[in-house]
């Protein structure tokens, strides 16, 4: 499978689903913050199927997974989490937030298929002068900034839950924390 395809299977089906849960005034469940974070997982398994360690193909991953750490981060902050009149904690994930991730997943997917259309020479060249194992790298490298984007919403979603929680918690549930 090409980066194009790999990427477009991964982000696409990352965006459906974090739209899907995240757009409008949603409740924070262990289900939606796990949700996504499954869905990678299996996307990543499905499409990579190896991950190269040889010359600097490490340093790569990293590289992937730190971008999409602050990637994952800076769309996440653009939800907002409060509690509801019932009790139950919320988070309002607004156009800005769809906007981001939309974003971003459609820069992933441009440059899997620039890779393999537009600038595919110089790819080669940089992986060669990096010493990188191939354009399987940067297959395995997408792949982590998807899962690395979305385990980071997941920690800023559990994050949110638990501070909403302990802020707006009645007096006498606060001692049995």
């Amino acid at each position: 499978m090409g980066q194009f395809t790999t990427a477009l299977i991964t982000c696409g089906s990352i965006l459906a689903v974090i739209l899907a849960s995240d757009s409008g005034n949603r409740r924070i469940t262990v289900m939606r913050i796990a949700g996504p974070t499954l869905l990678a997982v299996l996307a990543a398994a499905a499409c990579v199927h190896s991950f190269p360690t040889a010359g600097n193909d490490t340093s790569l991953h990293l590289a992937g997974i730190g971008m999409g750490a602050i990637c994952g981060l800076g769309a996440t902050s653009l939800l907002t989490a409060h509690r509801d009149s019932a009790g139950g904690i919320r988070s309002t994930g607004g156009p800005g937030h769809a906007a981001v991730w939309t974003l971003l997943s459609t820069v992933q997917i441009l440059f899997a298929y620039g890779c393999e259309h537009w600038f595919d020479a110089s790819v080669t060249r940089f992986t060669t002068d990096y010493q990188l194992s191939g354009s399987e790298v940067l297959v395995s490298s997408l792949a982590l900034m998807s899962l690395s984007m979305v385990t980071a919403r997941a920690a800023v979603l559990l994050s949110r839950l638990r501070t909403v929680r302990t802020a707006t918690a009645p007096v006498a549930d606060r001692g049995a924390n």
